[in-house]
């Protein structure tokens, strides 16, 4: 994949002042940018076509365009327009997403470091889903590098790049194989539960530092060693893994990495409930006694 040659700060792209540059993508140049006028501070997607082959990405961030403008909610990143640069009247050459700035690091990175800290994140994250599912897209990318916490705890869910329809069936098998569901393994239907799995598989990593078996290969690139949904090893527990969660949230989580869609949860606004249900529970338990490093925090893991 060819690097582009990325702005420098000071300079002027799309009309935006570049600050920095803040991210890259397979295609793509993420930066830090500054509304001339308003002084508004934003990040600005530059996606390039330089071959046919480009073009998916083009189209991607359009539709991930597309699909913000219909899911209006603060936990997720919200896409205020998008630039086509345009090589004649019909061949688009480029385009900019205009997007929000979210000041906060990934929980990739920083993961939480107690039982607390990531109940808080988990709700956050399936309400934001659940608004998604309510206006029939899923995220379809749902990992601890897309979920983004400021100082205060707030989250806000990243990359609608790979998002879609309810019932979209993609042509090519899109998703991260440690978080990857086993219908997006085998281009099936993407539906809601589709999301429960990815978030199920994200609460694992978080809760345990381990990654689920999943039906796609962890060490390589190949996408030829796909394993059959009757082949997929069953997770260990995460209790078992990490012996300071409750037994409900590693039920949750066992619940929501089920292979077959059907036997997971039938909505995002069922694992939320579910979530503050378990946090609730844990609260109570704290205000009643003096906590346990084991139950406070994730020294097991």
């Amino acid at each position: 994949m060819k690097h582009y040659e990325p702005a420098k700060p000071g300079t002027t792209l799309a009309g935006y002042s570049v600050i920095a540059e803040i991210g890259r993508g397979a295609a793509s140049i993420i930066y830090l940018v500054q509304d001339k006028k308003s002084k508004q501070i934003w990040a600005l997607k530059h996606v390039e076509k330089h071959t046919s082959k480009d073009q998916r990405f083009l189209d991607q961030a359009t539709a991930e365009f597309e699909v913000a403008q219909k899911v209006a909610n603060p936990r997720v990143r919200h896409i205020e327009k998008v630039i086509k640069g345009r090589k004649n009247l019909l061949a688009v050459k480029d385009l900019y997403l205009v997007m929000e700035y979210v000041d906060g690091i990934a929980v990739e990175r920083h993961p939480p470091t107690n039982l607390s800290e990531a109940m808080n994140i988990f709700i956050q994250t399936a309400q934001g889903l659940a608004t998604m599912h309510e206006a029939g897209f899923v995220h379809a990318d749902m990992k601890p590098n897309n979920i983004v916490v400021n100082e205060s705890g707030v989250v806000k869910i990243i990359d609608l790049g790979q998002a879609c329809a309810i019932g979209t069936i993609k042509e090519r098998i899109q998703g991260t194989p440690q978080y990857i569901a086993p219908e997006q393994v085998h281009r099936r239907e993407i539906v809601p539960q589709t999301d429960t799995y990815n978030l199920g598989a994200t609460m694992y990593w978080v809760l345990t530092g381990q990654h689920i078996p999943t039906a796609m290969p962890q060490d390589g690139d190949s996408l030829m060693g796909q394993i059959d949904d009757r082949f997929i090893e069953k997770a260990t527990p995460a209790i078992e893994v990490n012996t300071g969660i409750p037994q409900t949230l590693s039920d949750l989580v066992d619940h929501c990495i089920h292979v077959d869609p059907d036997d997971r949860p039938n909505t995002m606004r069922e694992v939320e409930r579910s979530l503050r249900e378990i946090a609730d529970a844990f609260a109570n338990s704290e205000s009643g006694a003096e906590t346990s490093p084991d139950t406070a925090n994730f020294d097991e893991k």
